[in-house]
């Protein structure tokens, strides 16, 4: 079975791959070093520098796997390839709160590159999910703990570079 393309910013596959050749290059050196070092402790089978080496070597692998995989999945989205007539992965999207007219701005991103605290919100969270596929004007409800939340898309832009 084929992996479903996951969409995301050119920036965000660019920090993935930096963050993969940072992982490749740099831990897996360190890494292999620990277990040289803890191999020299002597008994293995009582060595807990050694299982704590491996541990963690076995935790890098993991990630390095899940970081390939993504990156291998990924579908660039960027530029004039960024449609500004729905909501989308790369857009920038300005929504309203029906109930009390409060307007946020929020950049729609792939699930790796979501920041929150930065309005860039995953394109799998409860508004980013709602908004998909939106255009100016239509309104969309966000199931939230202190009920069912009602935006309205009121514009949809491409990320300012």
């Amino acid at each position: 079975m084929a992996a479903l393309k996951k969409q995301m910013s050119r920036e965000g596959f660019e920090k993935l791959q930096a963050e993969l050749n940072y992982l490749i290059t740099v831990r897996r050196s360190e890494v292999a070093e620990k277990l040289k070092e803890a191999r020299g402790f002597g008994d293995l089978s009582e060595n807990a520098e050694y299982d704590e080496a491996k541990n963690e070597q076995g935790i890098l692998e993991a990630q390095i796997a899940e970081l390939e995989k993504v990156i291998e999945n990924a579908e660039i989205v960027d530029g004039d390839d960024i449609s500004v007539t729905e909501v989308g992965v790369g857009t920038v999207v300005t929504i309203e709160r029906v109930d009390n007219g409060k307007q946020q701005k929020l950049s729609i991103v792939g699930t790796k590159e979501a920041d929150p605290f930065n309005g860039k919100i995953s394109d799998e969270s409860p508004i980013g999910m709602a908004a998909l596929r939106k255009k100016v004007g239509e309104h969309f409800i966000v199931s939230a703990p202190v009920g069912q939340i009602e935006y309205k898309v009121v514009e949809i832009s491409r990320p300012e570079n």
